[in-house]
């Protein structure tokens, strides 16, 4: 009696599933959405296939006719002299290091401070958490001066310490760990303490395992906003060698304004590690994205 009762619900919600795809497919509107939808897409991935097109250009490369960047001739050596012959490859790794470091330090001191604001008993907990809230309303750019008066007393200038060290404050994250923390069940902990687990094992074993999604949303964010960070790198370094990539572009470009070629080179080098990893991490960024509720 039970299989029958299976297939018969089986065979409903099938029948289910057709009929609203019937009906997406009667939407008269659907093809022009689709359409919007496909120009608008376009719009968006035309400066970058423009951008690669220019950057196979023979070097020095100029034309009245916007047609002739997308026809030959291509050539492939100006990547070879820009990676070899400038300092581009050299602040991309800066700018790989720095964004590294500076997520895992974020995930590391955010996760840590939110478990004790959220599972530990101490004084003054909830003043402290308020302090976080309002931490979220002061722009980062009033905090640059005294930032920086710190970081020359402590000597932390034109290095990569200066780099990183003054990013790793996350309020933000302090406060989505915490709400994840908040919803983990109190018997899931309360028969974890039962059995003897101290407060590190609980935190690496239990509770932050079950935060994965959050833990990655800030990850993301954190190293998006640390790669794209200029203020900062601008005002705490010194030497080109340290050279973020916000940093190092303007200069290089700088030295080409009225060319177009090894610009968009540089650029392309720049963008295009970014551009595989947001084919790869595409998930995990809407998700964030929907996660923490952060638009653009």
């Amino acid at each position: 009696m039970g299989a029958p009762q299976i297939s018969r619900d089986n065979a409903i919600q099938v029948t289910k599933q057709k009929s609203k795809l019937l009906q997406r497919n009667r939407d008269p509107k659907l093809r022009l959405k689709v359409s919007l939808a496909f120009i608008i897409a376009i719009a968006f991935i035309f400066p970058i296939i423009w951008m690669l097109f220019v950057s196979i250009k023979p070097e020095g490369f100029s034309t009245t006719e916007p047609l002739a960047w997308f026809l030959p001739p291509y050539s492939f050596e100006n990547y070879a002299n820009i990676i070899f012959d400038s300092l581009i490859f050299r602040w991309l790794l800066n700018s790989l290091v720095v964004g590294v470091i500076t997520t895992f330090l974020t995930l590391l001191i955010t996760s840590l401070a939110a478990f004790a604001l959220s599972q530990m008993k101490f004084r003054y907990k909830n003043l402290i958490f308020i302090f976080f809230l309002l931490g979220l309303m002061i722009p980062g750019e009033a905090t640059i001066i005294p930032l920086y008066e710190v970081a020359k007393s402590l000597g932390l200038l034109d290095s990569y310490a200066g780099l990183i060290l003054p990013m790793i404050a996350s309020p933000l994250g302090v406060i989505i760990l915490k709400s994840f923390f908040d919803n983990v069940p109190k018997e899931v902990i309360e028969s974890a303490i039962i059995d003897g687990c101290s407060n590190f094992k609980l935190f690496y074993k239990i509770v932050l395992p079950l935060a994965k999604p959050a833990l990655s949303a800030i990850g993301i964010f954190t190293f998006i906003g640390s790669w794209n960070n200029f203020l900062w790198p601008y005002l705490s370094i010194l030497s080109e060698s340290l050279y973020t990539l916000p940093v190092g572009l303007p200069v290089f470009n700088s030295t080409y304004s009225q060319a177009y070629v090894l610009p968009m080179t540089a650029n392309a080098i720049a963008s295009i590690p970014v551009i595989i990893a947001f084919l790869i991490f595409e998930k995990q960024i809407v998700k964030g994205i929907s996660l923490t509720g952060i638009k653009g």
